[in-house]
Order: C-alpha cells, then sequence, then structure tokens
C-alpha cells in the first residue's frame, strides 16, 4: 500500500517524506489529485545498469475498479 501526498506537501516536507521512505514506505506524489511520481526505497529499484523493467499492456481486468475509484476518484 501507498501513501498520497500533494505536490506542495512533498516541497515543504521533503525530509521528512525521505526518513518514511527510508523506512520502507511508498509514497505517490500527486499534482490536483492526480498521480505522478512514486517515491520508493532504493532497494526496490533494479540495479543501476540493468534494463528497464518492461511494461506490459494491462486489459481492463487486471485492474481493480473499486479501488481504484477510492484512490483517484472518477474522471
Amino acid at each position: 500500500m501507498f501513501t498520497v501526498v500533494n505536490v506542495h506537501e512533498a516541497k515543504t516536507q521533503l525530509s521528512k517524506l525521505l526518513q518514511r521512505v527510508e523506512g520502507g514506505e511508498e509514497l505517490v506524489i500527486a499534482r490536483s489529485g492526480t498521480p505522478v511520481a512514486r517515491l520508493v526505497p532504493v532497494e526496490d529499484l533494479p540495479p543501476a545498469g540493468s534494463p528497464a523493467r518492461r511494461v506490459d499492456r494491462c486489459r481492463s481486468e487486471d485492474f481493480d475498479a473499486p479501488e481504484l475509484e477510492r484512490l483517484f476518484g472518477t474522471r
């Protein structure tokens, strides 16, 4: 699970947010409620020099729509 923070909070509380990430928490930074970036602990990232993770196309049934709506609202 992750916590969503807005851009203003990320800018003003960056040191505190980084401490939370160092503790293993994953944060999503949103602009006007739209997720734009993820802060994750370094150990969760692919090793330096490794090929980028492959992103496959997803089918609509791959998503839990009620959970997405709860997190991000409807459009």
